[in-house]
């Protein structure tokens, strides 16, 4: 089954399954990626929720549903912020959602009250008071997400998308899940560079991560926004490119206000950014790295076996992987099938860090000849120049589990005429792509065409 040449970017090679897939195309319309948020307490942030009564507790937090429609998360947040007359690092999320999609999370907010949320009135964003907290929002507070996708624009009949989805679903169940990769968004589809300037920064070349950043232009984004791009790749004039950047690419303009004053201040120009992002860079490169072990590891080895050198991680009560790890040996291999077999426990691949290294046997070579070709070393994950950007490293298990799953009848498209369309829903532990679900289903070969 051939991969796209774009998914082979971002170091995701393989399927998991074998069966053709039924094409089609995801987020149409926002309303088809539909994704709500589920809390370890099981709270769930609705998209349409029924109406309850006023924030109960007490607590320095008002906790909210944020429901947002064609946002980009860091941009809502900061522009609820500003809405509400409160600085930004009094807003925390759990985690990121989908900027093409409508969306519904958690959001805490200190010092704010529910009269004052219920004054915010923006384009594609509500706000719902749900209670107080004397806990903020953060990522270990994150059980998973809940998805409703629509897939439309399916050229297929109604038996063959029926057939071929049975069938992947079964063999998705015989391999125990979905292979635990870093979707697409993690990169940028239409300008999948995050990972390459997370590489720059690794290699403490602050200059070409600016300008893969900047300068880099995409075959797929605004016309608009390329040839400001390809401008400031030939002229390396940043005053000029401060004038020229559309003020869509605003985390950009950041960076070119900087350089406009400061040419070759670099690193100064990236700590304009929001930490979150300058994070993700090296967690992007992290996490490419991770797609390629992945992507070895099922050519060469089984995803439920374990073998001699494999860390195996332990999962929780709620099915999330722990900081619990260990290391299989030739003489523990049989009590680790059993663990196995039980699902209390998951193979794990390295993100790579400086403080977490490969794995051994087998793993460990496929893990290591990959860093010898990038010419890296997990202890380049530590960024002196800008030390709060590191990455540690941690292990992510190999497999995630699909929760929940159903799949509504075939029938018309609503919006295609003379196509079909068909509805998927499922859950993902937090940390899991619901994309990478829906490629095993569709094996698109445009992945911009195809919504991705």
């Amino acid at each position: 089954m051939t991969v796209p040449e774009l998914e082979k970017t971002l170091g995701i090679e393989v399927y998991a399954s074998q069966s053709p897939g039924i094409g089609g195309r995801l987020r149409q319309l926002p309303e088809d990626f539909v994704v709500e948020e589920i809390l370890i307490d099981g709270s769930k942030a609705e998209i349409s929720p029924v109406k309850g009564p006023q924030p109960l507790g007490r607590g320095r937090y008002l906790v909210c549903a944020m429901v947002k429609r064609n946002w980009d998360t860091f941009h809502a947040t900061k522009t609820v912020a500003k809405r509400l007359g409160v600085s930004p690092e009094q807003m925390s999320i759990a985690g990121i959602k989908d900027a093409k999609a409508l969306t519904a999370q958690h959001i805490s907010i200190s010092r704010t009250l529910p009269e004052q949320v219920a004054g915010v009135d923006i384009k594609g964003i509500a706000l719902r008071p749900l209670r107080f907290s004397n806990e903020k929002m953060y990522s270990e507070l994150l059980l998973g997400n809940e998805f409703h996708i629509l897939i439309r624009a399916i050229s297929h009949k109604a038996s063959v998308v029926e057939q071929r989805v049975k069938q992947v679903q079964a063999e998705l169940s015989a391999v125990g899940g979905v292979p635990n990769f870093f979707g697409h968004q993690r990169f940028g589809t239409i300008r999948p560079i995050t990972h390459i300037v997370g590489r720059f920064l690794t290699q403490d070349n602050w200059e070409k991560a600016a300008l893969t950043y900047l300068a880099e232009p995409s075959q797929h984004e605004h016309p608009e926004s390329r040839e400001a791009r390809r401008q400031l790749n030939d002229t390396q004039d940043f005053s000029s490119a401060l004038h020229s950047f559309p003020k869509s690419l605003r985390y950009e303009r950041l960076m070119l206000r900087h350089l406009a004053k400061s040419p070759n201040d670099f690193v100064g120009a990236f700590r304009r950014l929001p930490i979150k992002l300058r994070r993700l860079f090296v967690q992007a490169y992290q996490s490419y790295l991770f797609n390629k072990f992945l992507s070895e590891r099922i050519r060469h080895l089984s995803l439920t076996e374990v073998y001699a050198g494999d860390y195996v991680v332990k999962l929780g009560k709620h099915g999330l992987a722990t900081r619990e790890v260990e290391q299989a040996t030739a003489q523990s291999l049989q009590s680790f099938k059993k663990v196995l077999d039980e699902n209390t426990m998951r193979v794990g691949i390295p993100l790579v860090g400086f403080r977490q290294g490969t794995s051994a046997g087998v793993q460990g070579e496929i893990e290591q000849k990959i860093l010898r070709a990038e010419g890296i070393e997990p202890q380049s994950f530590y960024i002196p120049a800008m030390p709060e950007i590191s990455a540690p490293g941690r292990l992510r298990p190999v497999l995630a589990s699909i929760m929940n799953s159903s799949v509504d009848a075939v029938c018309k498209d609503s919006v295609n005429s003379s196509k079909r369309e068909v509805g998927l829903s499922f859950r993902l532990h937090r940390g899991s792509y619901a994309t990478v679900v829906l490629r095993e289903f569709m094996k698109p070969q445009d992945l911009i065409k195809a919504g991705f």
